[in-house]
C-alpha cells in the first residue's frame, strides 16, 4: 500500500489572504477574551480586516475571509453551533450583503469608511432580526436598536478610519 501525498499549488497572495485571515480569527478571539460594557456590543475590530481585504483584493476573498473568521473563531471558543455563533454569523452575512451592495457606490462620495459604517449598521440589524425572530420574540426587542444604532455608528467609524490609515500607508510606504 503506498501513500501519496496531494500537494496544494498556492501563490503569494494565497499566502497573504491566510495571513489575513489568520489575523481576523486571533482579532476575533482576542476580542471575545475583553468584557462588553454592554452586552452585545462590540468594536467588531476584525471586521478590519474583512474592509481591508474587501479593498485590496475583492467581495468574494472578502466573504471567504469574514466566514471562515466566524466558523474557526467559534470552535476556538468551543462556540461553534451556540446561540453565539448563529449570532456572529447572522451578523457577518448580513453585513456581507451590505457590503456587496455598497462597494458598489461612487468612491467620490462613498468611502472605505462609509463602507464600514454601512456594514456595521448590517452587522446589527442581521443580529437583531436572529435575537427578534429566534431567541427573544417579543416586540421589546426594539428598544435595543438606538443603543447598538450608536455603537454601530460609532465603531464603524473608528473601524472605516484605521482601514484607511493602513491603505493610505500602504500607498505611502
Amino acid at each position: 500500500m503506498t501513500h501519496s501525498i496531494t500537494s496544494i499549488a498556492t501563490n503569494p497572495q494565497d499566502h497573504k489572504i491566510a495571513r489575513l485571515t489568520a489575523l481576523a480569527i486571533g482579532m476575533h478571539v482576542l476580542e471575545a477574551i475583553f468584557p462588553s460594557p454592554l452586552p452585545g456590543v462590540k468594536p467588531g475590530i476584525a471586521n478590519i480586516v474583512t474592509l481591508f481585504v474587501l479593498m485590496e483584493f475583492d467581495f468574494a476573498t472578502a466573504a471567504w475571509v469574514s466566514l471562515l473568521r466566524v466558523f474557526a473563531s467559534s470552535l476556538l471558543l468551543g462556540q461553534f453551533l451556540t446561540p453565539t455563533f448563529i449570532l456572529s454569523l447572522s451578523g457577518a452575512v448580513a453585513s456581507l450583503i451590505v457590503l456587496r451592495f455598497a462597494q458598489h457606490l461612487p468612491r467620490k462620495y462613498f468611502s472605505v469608511i462609509t463602507l464600514s459604517i454601512l456594514a456595521a449598521f448590517g452587522h446589527i440589524a442581521g443580529q437583531l432580526l436572529v435575537v427578534r425572530i429566534w431567541l427573544i420574540p417579543q416586540a421589546g426587542v426594539a428598544y435595543l436598536i438606538p443603543v447598538f444604532a450608536l455603537a454601530a455608528l460609532f465603531f464603524g467609524c473608528v473601524n472605516g478610519l484605521v482601514v484607511a490609515r493602513v491603505i493610505q500607508n500602504r500607498q505611502h510606504g
